[in-house]
């Protein structure tokens, strides 16, 4: 049935009455945004439709994005041969940039019969926020080799692409030909400059345009101070934002998102003040209801390390997103605690049906790690595959490193070898997971192959590479893999390295070796090192250095009941008991306590199970 709006206007162009022109028809329903009626009333009436008319009708058809009517009104301009101008032929370059065929906009450009700045203006912006940057400036080159001048929206455009691909050198062109123009003083080219500079990491060019503009809004505000949180810049951040609240500006969401990026930067300690400050300042402008706002929040101070405020925020969220509730998780997975409340939280995300992404499986995937949670993780394994019929290699890094942790070691290989992507990561997750599973000579078989894919190690493979050595009495291949480390990939040797190359020598009973290359290392011993000594002294009976190691030990770590122990037990060993006896009186005149040993396991009826999803 027709509506009131429509038949008012048949009655208009009925013969009965005195009708008036068409255009009034048409502009009274495009005002109503009645796009279908206008089309029957412009399609039935050909002859009276003008420029004007089906100017209204696609510009209607642009702010609706009602991209079939657009293309049916450019079939009826065709078939019925409608004379096509430079400004109804812009509409519809404007129409299908909005449409993103480009293709059809570049065809209907070129069979302009004439083009002027807004022609140009309307296919380089096309290009631009369709994601075409290189297309873009190819137009606006070609825009001034034909002569034709740009206007302000030109330049916004062209400078947007030139951000887009971060091409300095023509963008400063570009900012030459603004100087020479009447345009160096409007707001949207000046704030396009800021942007571009910033994005481009020239903020003192960024900030000398920005200081020059005789008018900022919040738009030119804000762009800069992202650029200076963006780029790691929070003293000035803040500097610039104290500024803007001084000159009457009050902030937005997207102030707020970027002031809270530039907190995090100064360390957990000053960055958490900096946070609880902006929360405030949040809360008193009225914005603390905004879930994007809550959102930077959480992640705020998830990364500030106060978990209780980020969870407490997040409880309050009217609307939890996937991305606050990743943030939290992945704060209490890099913590390692409340395991409990990460899984519940996971399952919220589940039974709200919210999309899972790489990034929180992953985070979910470390705890399980962390906490030897093997059913979880099998169950978490099990969700990947279903969200990544191929999984990528984060994603397998820590499916590898949670098999390897909770003692799975061949499904850590499985997973690994069906990697369709490997990086540095994930050969050393192979290495140090056999390493640790009493695997040495396949750690060192998995660093052979490494090196043959053309993978370059670095300190941490190394590491990984002594360690299972060492743990695993491979003492020539240990020895060797150091070698190769300092001549071949000229990387210098940390205490770690060291500490496990000592241990090398000395579980292996060359301890007089242990002894020299601790006097020849370039850095000072630790105690983890001279621990180790003292551990192998007492296993083969080496007397005089474990004393030796003992008093080094004492003094790195006085407080601690271990070392007097080891050597307490080393001379009952030897018999000699008043030196034991020595030993043990230290412990209880200082009266210290040797932290317990303990074990975790899991029992089946505890298994943790997830919801299944609907």
């Amino acid at each position: 049935m027709m509506n009131r709006t429509y038949r008012n206007v048949v009655n208009w162009l009925s013969p009965i009455s005195q009708s008036p022109p068409l255009r009034p028809a048409i502009e009274t329903l495009c005002n109503a945004r009645k796009l279908t009626e206008a089309l029957l009333l412009a399609f039935h009436n050909p002859i009276e439709a003008d420029y004007t008319i089906y100017s209204k009708i696609i510009q209607l058809c642009i702010d609706l994005k009602a991209h079939k009517q657009g293309r049916l009104v450019h079939s009826h301009l065709i078939t019925t041969g409608f004379p096509s101008n430079v400004h109804l032929g812009t509409k519809l370059i404007i129409f299908y940039t909005m449409s993103n065929d480009m293709v059809y906009a570049c065809n209907m450009f070129d069979k302009l019969p004439e083009r002027n700045v807004v022609s140009w203006t309307a296919l380089l912006s096309g290009h631009s926020q369709n994601g075409y940057s290189q297309e873009a400036l190819y137009v606006f080159v070609a825009m001034r080799r034909e002569g034709v001048r740009a206007n302000q929206f030109t330049y916004g455009s062209v400078l947007r692409a030139c951000t887009s691909v971060s091409c300095l050198n023509l963008g400063k062109q570009i900012q030459g030909c603004i100087q020479k123009s009447r345009f160096l003083d409007n707001l949207c080219v000046q704030s396009a400059l800021v942007d571009f500079h910033s994005k481009c990491g020239e903020m003192e060019n960024a900030f000398c345009v920005f200081e020059s503009m005789a008018e900022r809004d919040l738009v030119s505000w804000n762009v800069m101070i992202s650029g200076y949180a963006f780029r790691g810049f929070s003293v000035d951040a803040f500097l610039l934002f104290r500024w803007m609240l001084r000159q009457g500006i009050l902030p937005d969401c997207f102030t707020f998102g970027s002031i809270l990026k530039a907190s995090i930067g100064g360390g957990k300690g000053s960055g958490l003040a900096k946070v609880s400050t902006i929360h405030g300042c949040i809360i008193r402008l009225g914005y603390g209801s905004y879930s994007i706002i809550s959102g930077a929040l959480v992640d705020a101070y998830v990364k500030c390390g106060n978990l209780a405020n980020a969870n407490y925020l997040y409880k309050k969220m009217q609307n939890k997103d996937r991305i606050s509730c990743t943030a939290l998780i992945t704060g209490y997975a890099r913590e390692g605690k409340n395991s409990s409340g990460c899984l519940e939280l996971f399952c919220q995300l589940r039974r709200m049906h919210r999309e899972i992404d790489s990034i929180l499986l992953c985070s979910m995937i470390n705890i399980c790690a962390n906490t030897a949670s093997l059913s979880l993780g099998r169950q978490l394994h099990a969700i990947a595959i279903k969200y990544q019929s191929t999984l990528d290699v984060a994603m397998s890094n820590a499916l590898v490193d949670m098999y390897a942790k909770t003692g799975e070691i061949d499904d850590a290989n499985n997973v690994f070898h069906h990697m369709t992507e490997k990086n540095i990561i994930s050969w050393t997750s192979m290495i140090s997971a056999n390493g640790a599973h009493g695997r040495g000579v396949d750690a060192v078989s998995y660093f052979k192959k490494m090196e043959c894919e053309g993978f370059e190690p670095n300190d941490i493979t190394f590491l990984s590479l002594l360690f299972a050595c060492s743990h695993n009495g491979l003492t020539a291949e240990g020895w060797e893999c150091f070698s190769k480390m300092v001549k071949k990939y000229k990387i210098i040797p940390r205490d770690e390295h060291y500490s496990c190359l000592v241990d090398l020598f000395a579980r292996s009973g060359c301890l007089n070796e242990s002894y020299d290359l601790i006097c020849r290392m370039n850095i000072k011993p630790s105690a983890s090192l001279w621990g180790s000594v003292l551990g192998a002294c007492r296993v083969y009976g080496n007397m005089y250095l474990g004393e030796v190691a003992a008093r080094h030990l004492c003094n790195f770590e006085p407080m601690k009941a271990v070392s007097y122990v080891v050597l307490a037990s080393m001379y009952s060993a030897a018999g000699l008991w008043d030196s034991a006896r020595d030993a043990r009186d230290v412990v209880q005149t200082r009266r210290l306590t040797k932290d317990p040993g303990y074990s975790l396991f899991q029992s089946d009826n505890d298994m943790l199970a997830l919801p299944p999803t609907g």
